[in-house]
């Protein structure tokens, strides 16, 4: 899609023969688009070197799932995977593994340090409107967001943000940043865009059926998740408050100024009454996962584009590896281990009665995936196939989550989830605990939150404005009756795939009388950190998020290794435990082994 019209547009510059940081760059690579005169002042250079950009970042697509994902504890790997894979489920990437590339990455931050220091910002056109400022706060997103990946896979890295364009440039020492510091260093670098750019996109129409809004990162989001990282690395309550603010601005401006955004009413369930427990179904749905449109209750939000053939260059591999296919002979190479399989059939599932006051439980052992929460069951299946020629069973899985081309980063429920996490560390773990139970509007601060909290708290939170002709809590009786009320479009997300969660009396807040609020806030918080680490799996499950979540989680642990590696160890269920930890030889309570090295160049 992007690859032709970029090999046609662009003379490149190849940097090689370099030492130092030119390591990242190889001989054959193209790393910096640039024009003639190196100056980015008119639509047809500043439109292309733009494109350029979004066709680098192809390159780091599906590692970005990957890297995320395979290292986690929710997926497990099969014998058909091949050893860079298998690698990188053990944390045993090499120097030579195909998924670890740092030159990759800082292609795509060179080519943003070029545009950003050449474009010409100031030009105006003849309505006084600043002409290429859309493309500048963009690459600026991309940049931030490129970085963020960067540290959080190699925890220490070379930090440039000039382009280099010569082998004086290349050679040069640069310093090394952690994970703090590039936080800091890109929230201070978007905060002056956000306001007037943060939701204003270059509009380059559709390219090949893609609309191209979706090919860029929102700069709240990105501030929102540079905010959330901090924050739990500092455990500062003003930056979660920061990140939960900029979420919100995402939310709330999405759609236009004080728009809506809400997180719809998804919900995969047991009909009210039916007691029949052979096939549950979606009684309502609003937004799906796998259309990539730009409508206002679009779900997703960002994605990578791939090439639809493999011809073409930029083919994403995530379907041939999550799923069975001729292509691949029916045999997948990543699939759900057995933490998911536990925790999804863990879930308390609560069904409605028919008259809408009365509830009862979905059995517990129920076959193919329908017990406990059913998101699981509603996307992933498994059977099997003949081999033609030898007669051979085959074991199949199937993952309808990797049915696009085109590789999806953000989405409208991740950003949902992130406000919480946020809110919670933020101190209001009661605000929270709504937004997984019941969906969140003002009525519900008002009822649930508010009266709980000091003056001052009261005044940020109610900053939050969610009113309730924008976001209609959906309601039991609707449920029961199979019926919607105009404007109720929320829910909460432990809804989804569970039941009815507010009335589920084994999904409950701690809330001891006994003690004060002040008390019951740090038991609270930890309660409801553990259930938004367990619907981040449920809701985000083979998304590519799974490593990072158990990261940013156990940094706000007293012991952050012993926590990650506990979690990752028990991959295969805690039967197994001293399995997993035999065969991943790092010791992952050390936290220098959470990350990857290149050469010596890079990493912790």
């Amino acid at each position: 899609m992007i690859t032709k019209i970029y090999k046609l547009i662009f003379a490149t510059c190849a940097i090689c023969g370099m030492a130092s940081c030119s390591d990242f760059f190889d001989q054959q690579s193209e790393h910096v688009v640039f024009t003639e005169n190196n100056k980015l002042d008119n639509a047809t250079d500043t439109i292309y070197s733009v494109i350029g950009i979004l066709n680098k970042l192809q390159s780091i697509a599906d590692r970005t799932i990957l890297l995320g994902e395979v290292r986690g504890d929710l997926v497990d790997i099969t014998n058909a995977a091949n050893s860079d894979l298998r690698d990188m489920a053990l944390f045993n990437i090499g120097d030579d593994n195909r998924y670890n590339q740092p030159r990759d990455y800082y292609a795509i931050i060179n080519n943003c340090n070029f545009f950003i220091a050449n474009v010409d910002t100031a030009m105006k056109n003849n309505r006084n409107e600043y002409v290429f400022m859309r493309e500048y706060a963009a690459v600026k997103a991309i940049r931030a967001w490129t970085y963020l990946q960067l540290v959080l896979n190699y925890g220490n890295v070379p930090f440039i943000t000039e382009p280099i364009l010569n082998k004086i440039d290349a050679e040069k020492d640069y310093q090394k940043r952690d994970l703090q510091y590039v936080c800091d260093y890109f929230i201070q670098d978007l905060v002056p865009l956000a306001d007037r750019w943060g939701n204003e996109y270059p509009e380059y129409g559709t390219i090949r059926s893609n609309a191209s809004r979706l090919f860029y990162f929102p700069i709240n989001i990105v501030l929102g998740d540079l905010n959330l990282w901090l924050a739990s690395k500092t455990k500062d309550p003003a930056t979660y408050r920061e990140a939960a603010m900029r979420y919100y601005k995402y939310i709330n401006e999405r759609n236009g100024n004080n728009s809506a955004y809400p997180n719809g009413i998804n919900l995969y369930t047991w009909r009210p009454g039916s007691g029949d427990w052979n096939r549950p179904e979606t009684s309502y749905t609003s937004g799906s996962l796998g259309t990539e449109t730009t409508g206002t209750n679009a779900e997703i939000i960002t994605m990578i584009a791939g090439d639809s053939i493999p011809a073409e260059g930029h083919y994403s591999e995530l379907r041939n590896l999550f799923n069975s296919q001729q292509d691949n002979d029916y045999r997948a190479s990543i699939v759900p281990s057995t933490y998911m399989f536990n925790l999804s059939g863990s879930q308390v599932h609560c069904c409605v009665g028919t008259n809408g006051t009365t509830f009862y439980y979905a059995p517990t052992e129920l076959p193919n995936y329908m017990s406990g929460d059913l998101r699981l069951y509603q996307y992933y299946s498994n059977g099997y196939t003949t081999d033609r020629l030898s007669g051979e069973r085959i074991e199949t899985s199937y993952n309808d989550k990797y049915e696009s081309q085109n590789v999806h980063i953000y989405r409208r429920q991740m950003i949902y989830l992130r406000l919480a996490e946020a809110l919670n560390g933020a101190g209001f773990p009661r605000a929270a605990f709504q937004m997984l139970s019941q969906g969140i509007n003002n009525d519900v601060l008002k009822q649930t939150v508010i009266p709980y909290c000091s003056q001052s708290d009261s005044t940020w939170i109610t900053s939050l404005n969610f009113p309730r002709e924008r976001y209609g809590i959906f309601t039991v009786e609707e449920l029961a009756s199979n019926r919607t009320e105009e404007g109720h479009n929320t829910i909460g997300i432990h809804s989804h795939g569970s039941g009815w969660t507010p009335m589920n009396e084994f999904y409950q807040l701690p809330d001891d009388s006994l003690l004060t609020e002040e008390q019951k806030k740090p038991i609270q918080t930890a309660f409801v950190d553990s259930l938004l680490l367990n619907e981040c799996g449920l809701e985000l499950a083979f998304e590519g998020t799974r490593f990072y979540d158990i990261m940013r989680f156990a940094f706000r642990q007293p012991n952050p290794g012993d926590f990650l590696a506990r979690q990752i160890y028990g991959r295969r269920g805690k039967e197994n435990i001293g399995i997993m930890r035999s065969e991943i030889k790092k010791d992952l309570s050390d936290e220098r082994n959470w990350y990857l090295q290149w050469n010596g160049q890079i990493g912790m």
